[in-house]
């Protein structure tokens, strides 16, 4: 295990600085390493690795959520307001609600399995959006306006509603039903999420006030928290689901409010860990390329994801119309809207391991939607902020 990772750390920095020299960003070579160094081509990563690249995914997951709540300003939402609550749910439907109805005459899937299938590749990514947003933010770009920290806001409670669908779907192709409607379902998770979040993030002020110690026992701490509060979503999630995403996130921004001076050390620290999470997060989500798979869905698979990406920037355009946003910035919002990466690598293999009977070709559309769209959301991010944001 241990050559694996050094393996993968000495090809993904190699790769990641002659991506820096070609002015791209280095998620694209991370990639293109564990599509090499996976299953499927050269082999040459440890199995027990592969075994725990769901856990990995979801702590480097966890490590940008903090980041980002550490990063968000309540005022800054409220600033914000309505664009950002459109954001947060309309380019998903329509999306899902588009590909849904594609899949099922493109792919010959009964209804609830395209829909399935639209719900795991509809979600953006807080992978690529994240620490792209928390970069505009500190250069200060398209900040009059506060577009990043709508953009960062929103895409995390996208992931939420994504995923509370896929869930709902996930039971009525398993011949079940959801206990609650879905839409009640997805308000509650947000609703709740954010108060589990406020909770814990300001009993944790109380205790970090208290109690001094290290910032890196602080961290430890927080991973600590979190790791529990993701561990008690899966725990409920046959009652009620609470969103451990945006709780997590909700725990970062009340401590960014109610004890700046922290939040702004705390943020350095996970800054300097993502260093390291990117590097396993995508090095495992290009592991996943089986490309004889991907053959055998061939360019049915890229219009299904092609349609998708179109529907969601539409989706993003009406989300924004009647705002103080310019068409540049609007435009902005919609490509920044785009990449897919982390929800799909988390849910793709779910349908598979429940032996569904689309299920291996669902994960490889879900891999594909990645290698679409989070290199070209990535490049497209950097390139257009420099030209459509004050």
């Amino acid at each position: 295990m241990l050559e694996s990772i050094a393996l993968i750390i000495f090809v993904s920095l190699l790769l990641g600085n002659i991506a820096k020299r070609m002015h791209i960003p280095p998620l694209i070579f991370m990639m293109v390493t564990g599509s090499l160094l996976g299953p499927y081509v050269f082999d040459l990563i440890d199995g027990h690795i592969l075994l725990l690249s769901s856990d990995l995914r979801e702590i480097a997951l966890i490590v940008i959520l903090l980041r980002a709540g550490l990063t968000l300003d309540f005022e800054d939402l409220k600033a914000v307001g309505r664009p950002a609550l459109l954001l947060s749910f309309i380019p998903a439907l329509l999306e899902i609600g588009v590909l849904g109805t594609l899949g099922h005459f493109l792919f010959d899937l009964d209804y609830p399995s395209a829909f399935l299938l639209a719900s795991m590749v509809s979600a953006v990514s807080p992978a690529v959006i994240v620490p792209s947003m928390i970069g505009l933010i500190e250069k200060k770009m398209g900040t009059n306006k506060k577009i990043p920290q709508m953009i960062l806001a929103a895409a995390s409670i996208d992931d939420v509603v994504v995923i509370v669908i896929f869930s709902s779907m996930l039971l009525l192709v398993g011949g079940s039903t959801p206990n609650i409607p879905m839409v009640l379902g997805i308000l509650l998770a947000i609703v709740l999420g954010i108060l589990f979040g406020v909770v814990i993030g300001k009993l944790l002020v109380v205790f970090f006030q208290r109690f001094h110690m290290r910032d890196t026992v602080k961290v430890m701490i927080l991973f600590a928290v979190a790791f529990s509060m993701m561990y008690i979503q899966d725990m409920l999630e046959e009652v009620i689901f609470i969103s451990g995403l945006i709780a997590i996130m909700s725990l970062g921004m009340t401590i960014q409010k109610e004890y700046q001076v922290l939040s702004l050390r705390l943020s350095g620290k996970f800054s300097k860990l993502w260093v390291a999470s990117e590097i396993m997060l995508f090095v495992l989500v290009g592991a996943l390329l089986d490309i004889s798979v991907i053959t055998e869905v061939g360019l049915a698979a890229v219009l299904f994801v092609a349609v998708g990406v179109f529907f969601r920037m539409v989706g993003s355009w009406l989300s924004t119309v009647k705002t103080s946003l310019n068409n540049k910035e609007r435009v902005f919002t919609m490509v920044s809207y785009t990449p897919k990466a982390t929800v799909q690598a988390a849910i793709g293999g779910i349908p598979l391991a429940m032996g569904f009977a689309f299920g291996e070709e669902m994960l490889m559309i879900a891999v594909l939607s990645i290698f679409l769209t989070a290199p070209i959301g990535a490049i497209l991010i950097d390139q257009l902020s420099k030209r459509l944001l004050d």
